[in-house]
């Protein structure tokens, strides 16, 4: 140890078997940073029992000092030889406890799993969400009744913010939406009853298909990527900010407080979007019929008020609002369960929009499966 007895702020005495360091002066700023290695050719001893401090001579320190005494700890460590801190002031003792003795050791790697364990996993996964988003659902509705009686945290100017956001905002696309629709419908159909004679019966192709399917479909897939999406983001942002969390500390249920407002506009505004819709997607496609197919005007609406049926609007309010209903709750549970980086933001309003269209089209087979089992 003859070359290694002395440094900047320590010295070092003893015999191979145990090893003194003195601690003199301050230990403070760059100066007292020692020369790297140092620790562990201090105890790199054959034989080394023991490693003892004196710090009658320590003057000010600071984290310098901790580095240099925690490198010592773990050179001790390698070497099986007892670090005795009893001569170390009383401050550096109860930092250095709070640094654990050893390293934690690296988590094994588990195992890989069977075809087996995965669907399981797979189906597990998918049970919870089930879960969670029912009891988000029956949530809903209980505090939808309550709201009716006033008696819930939903604030009203929230209510109307959301219901403009989704109607009055979405009004642009989905009339250019719907009206393409209309006219793609008529002009598919004319060309193919002209073949028959029939051109007239495009009023009610056009009719039946806008007010039943296309309306509803075309309106609620827009909604899906423009306002459940939005409701996604949102609700992700808020997590990313610890908004959520602190109304759960508060004792604000979020169903109440961010997840109600949003699903109810966005329910009650579907049906007036799909009123909104059919109109200029049975618009769309007079226009294309008189144009291209040499529908008189007064004819084209003779025969759709004879072929579209209070019925078939009904059967479409009934729809748009169970795919207003399905996109709010979608867009909010992903939102709500969303991470709390930038990027879950994004994955959140992408999984949204994604998960909304294809429930929107799973929903709407739904409804075409029991129409015919009911002759509708």
């Amino acid at each position: 140890m003859a070359e290694l007895n002395t440094g900047r702020g320590w010295s070092a005495s003893g015999d191979a078997a145990g090893v003194t360091i003195s601690l003199e002066g301050d230990w403070t700023g760059p100066e007292a940073v020692v020369e790297p290695g140092i620790a562990t050719r201090l105890v790199d001893h054959d034989g080394l029992k023991t490693v003892a401090f004196d710090a009658a001579r320590l003057g000010r320190w600071d984290s310098a000092l901790l580095v240099f005494l925690l490198e010592l700890r773990r050179a001790s460590l390698r070497r099986h030889a007892a670090l005795d801190e009893g001569g170390l002031p009383e401050s550096a003792r109860q930092l250095l406890s709070l640094v654990p003795q050893a390293m934690p050791a690296a988590p094994a790697t588990p195992p890989r799993s069977g075809l087996l364990a995965s669907v399981g996993q797979v189906a597990v996964d998918a049970w919870t969400q089930c879960v969670a988003a029912t009891t988000l659902l029956g949530a809903v509705l209980l505090r939808g009744g309550a709201s009716l009686r006033g008696a819930t945290l939903m604030r009203r100017t929230d209510l109307l913010a959301f219901m403009q956001t989704a109607g009055l905002g979405a009004l642009p696309v989905i009339a250019l939406v719907n009206v393409l629709v209309g006219a793609i419908l008529s002009f598919m159909g004319a060309v193919q009853l002209r073949k028959f004679g029939a051109d007239i019966y495009v009023a009610d192709l056009v009719g039946i298909a806008v007010v039943r399917e296309m309306a509803p479909l075309m309106t609620a897939i827009v909604m899906c990527g423009r306002t459940g999406g939005a409701y996604a983001a949102e609700l992700a942002t808020m997590n990313g900010s610890e908004e959520t969390g602190a109304l759960v500390v508060l004792g604000v249920p979020t169903s109440e407080y961010l997840v109600l407002p949003r699903v109810a506009a966005l329910t009650l505004m579907m049906p007036l979007l799909y009123l909104y819709a059919a109109a200029l997607g049975i618009l769309g496609g007079a226009v294309v019929a008189v144009l291209t197919a040499d529908v008189p005007a007064v004819a084209f609406l003779d025969q759709l008020r004879a072929g579209v049926t209070s019925s078939e609007v009904l059967f479409g309010f009934v729809k748009c609002i169970t795919f207003g209903l399905f996109i709010g709750l979608c867009g909010c549970r992903i939102g709500l369960a969303a991470g709390r980086s930038s990027a879950d933001v994004g994955s959140a309003a992408t999984r949204a929009t994604v998960t909304g269209i294809v429930g929107v089209i799973a929903i709407d087979s739904v409804f075409a499966l029991c129409a015919h089992a009911l002759d509708f």
